[in-house]
């Protein structure tokens, strides 16, 4: 298929935690419900090679936070939807207490709950092993983020890890080179919908916490999110300018 498209979610925790990298369960309920409503399929980021519609949607999340399994998954196994989870690989068993991370902590799933998700048909990317922003490494320690936290996660799983997310979404030439050295895709933070002819190791996603307004949701699972997504682009730049960061 030449031409196509697809959105691809952008989730970490489904709690009541406080901040933007939280959505309420319910809220995710809802935004479930209304994508299975649309009919748009979903798939996993090994689709991408050769989309089976024009239009996809790919559920992601960054992080492997414990309610991943305890809330999140049986709402998407109920509908029939696999995701893709991103795993910092040593950190699981954890919790989120990197820089940026939740106040208080939440806690990251155990390798024994991966192994068990896998079996039951979440997939699975790497996502470095410790968390960190890789831009600021030197070439060593990037090698190790990136090819290590794949490694690991084969090892744990016994098949190949094909996916890749960086933390915070921090990427710049060296990143991406080295991505592309190990893995067939990379999904970062910069808010949009990925085509045929975009980046495979740049691709954008949709923050879902500019989605807990369901009828927003709907509209844009409908093709009319166009606008918003460009006002909130340009909101993303301004306070970025603000904040001396470009991503």
């Amino acid at each position: 298929m030449s031409a196509w498209q697809a959105d691809i979610l952008m989730y970490h925790s489904i709690s009541d935690a406080p901040g933007p990298t939280s959505i309420a369960p319910e809220v995710f309920k809802a935004q479930m419900q209304a994508l299975a409503d649309s009919g748009l399929p979903v798939v996993t980021p090994d689709a991408l090679a050769n989309p089976p519609a024009p239009r996809v949607v790919i559920i992601s999340f960054d992080d492997g936070f414990e309610d991943f399994a305890d809330t999140a998954w049986p709402i998407l196994r109920d509908h029939g939807f696999c995701p893709i989870v991103y795993l910092p690989s040593g950190r699981m068993g954890g919790n989120d207490s990197w820089a940026g991370g939740n106040i208080p902590a939440r806690p990251l799933m155990g390798w024994d709950r991966v192994e068990t998700l896998a079996a039951e048909g979440v997939c699975f990317g790497a996502h470095s092993v410790t968390h960190p922003d890789l831009t600021t490494l030197d070439a060593l320690m990037l090698e190790e983020e990136v090819s290590g936290s794949g490694q690991d996660i084969a090892a744990r799983l016994g098949q190949p890890t094909r996916h890749f997310a960086p933390p915070y979404g921090a990427s710049n030439s060296s990143v991406l080179r080295q991505v592309a050295q190990h893995y067939d895709t990379s999904v970062g933070t910069r808010l949009g919908v990925a085509k045929a002819g975009d980046d495979m190791h740049d691709l954008p996603r949709l923050e879902m916490f500019y989605f807990n307004n369901i009828a927003r949701w709907k509209a844009h699972l409908a093709g009319r999110g166009g606008p918003y997504l460009t006002a909130r682009r340009a909101m993303r730049g301004i306070r970025a300018m603000v904040r001396g960061k470009s991503w």
